[in-house]
């Protein structure tokens, strides 16, 4: 799987909701999300970019940004979280993750606009990619954050990750989580459905 094509990207949506019921959008980025996106990142905290690139960084280096808005290259794959504010469709939250088909495991990372932390936007999409990483066969999803990454380890010790040491860089910390799941025990609709077609899902590939 190396590229999507966009007229199949929408039917992969979600819909979540925050702790309060609002909704939250879940899709795929598309390259006409590139400025909006790069906006989410430089209006992130100091805090919060350095957690979600692991060092200081006040925007998306352009070959970076070019890397997020093209979807399923190399398999790797990035969204959205998007609510409805003052009528327009606005960025709160990202995540991109990439599949091995080699090891069946799922490396992510995600973040949340500072502005809509603790609104437990952060579960709903954590719990997506766990559906997205089940559609696609994974066996295990992981990711690596900084020690210092209060907020990013009790979100994943709460949703029931392991913790263990990253290979060769003691200042993170490694979290992540068995999925053994049949597609009919996927909690995410359109993942199900994926998951249970395969030609469904043969159809995200070009």
């Amino acid at each position: 799987m190396t590229r999507l094509r966009l007229d199949d990207l929408r039917q992969y949506s979600d819909v979540l909701r925050s702790r309060y019921r609002q909704a939250v959008a879940v899709r795929f980025v598309e390259p006409r999300d590139a400025e909006a996106l790069q906006n989410y990142f430089r209006a992130l905290s100091t805090r919060s970019r350095y957690n979600r690139f692991l060092g200081a960084a006040s925007e998306l280096p352009p070959s970076e940004l070019e890397r997020f808005i093209h979807v399923g290259e190399a398999d790797r794959f990035s969204v959205i979280a998007t609510m409805a504010i003052e009528g327009r469709e606005t960025i709160v939250g990202e995540a991109r993750y990439a599949f091995d088909s080699e090891t069946a495991g799922i490396e992510f990372g995600l973040s949340i606009d500072d502005r809509w932390q603790g609104h437990g936007i952060g579960k709903a999409l954590l719990k997506n990619l766990e559906c997205r990483a089940a559609a696609f066969g994974a066996e295990r999803v992981f990711g690596d954050t900084l020690r210092s990454n209060d907020a990013m380890i009790a979100l994943a010790r709460k949703a029931g990750y392991a913790f263990t040491n990253t290979p060769g860089d003691w200042k993170l910390t490694r979290f992540q989580k068995e999925i053994h799941l049949e597609p009919q025990e996927i909690p995410c609709a359109s993942w199900r459905l994926a998951a249970a077609s395969p030609s469904a899902m043969s159809s995200l590939a070009v």
